[in-house]
């Protein structure tokens, strides 16, 4: 359900479970989140196979307990945030949900034009992942960051790029992501990782 592609210094991981929307289940983040720790590439893209990025949680796992409160979803989105080269969610479709954290973690958000995002805890009476809201609200501000996690709203792509959620929308975006990765993967990996850390 975790496809993992290693190609030189690009560590590409895709959700291959577009009979269920990509919906992640505990084994699927975990996987996930060992590929990113484990990771020594100067690039990781992260994208979805079908038309949807991903739903979030896997619903039949969240009934039968434990997923939505599980850890793996923060080890995730630290080992994201963490990744010490250029990480791109190069989004074949729409986020929703848990599946956000992992996103708003990269480096840079790419997206097709049909793509949304919405993230409704608020409705499903859960709390988001610690990190997801701090996140959120240093790319599109505390009200917009309100507007998602309490309002519920979903975010259409045109948006969400006027709020800074997605860097730049594109009918490719994995191949987007490898194009402006070209710099990157031109340098050392201590430059990246300077480059980086300065920003």
């Amino acid at each position: 359900m975790i496809e993992i592609d290693r190609n030189g210094d690009v560590l590409t991981l895709t959700l291959n479970r577009p009979d269920k929307a990509n919906a992640l289940t505990e084994d699927m983040l975990a996987t996930l989140a060992d590929a990113v720790s484990e990771a020594r590439e100067k690039v990781l893209i992260l994208t979805g196979k079908g038309k949807v990025f991903s739903a979030g949680a896997d619903l039949d796992e969240v009934k039968a307990g434990g997923l939505a409160l599980s850890p793996q979803w923060e080890r995730l989105s630290w080992a994201v945030a963490e990744f010490r080269g250029l990480s791109v969610a190069a989004l074949n479709g729409t986020v929703a949900g848990g599946a956000m954290g992992m996103v708003l973690a990269c480096d840079l958000r790419l997206c097709v034009p049909g793509a949304k995002f919405f993230y409704p805890v608020m409705k499903l009476g859960y709390l988001p992942q610690p990190t997801d809201p701090r996140r959120l609200s240093a790319l599109v501000g505390p009200a917009r960051a309100k507007l998602i996690l309490m309002g519920g709203q979903k975010i259409a792509a045109d948006d969400a790029f006027a709020f800074g959620l997605v860097d730049r929308i594109c009918d490719a975006p994995a191949d987007e992501a490898r194009a402006i990765a070209a710099d990157v993967l031109a340098a050392r990996a201590d430059h990246v990782t300077a480059i980086k850390g300065m920003i």
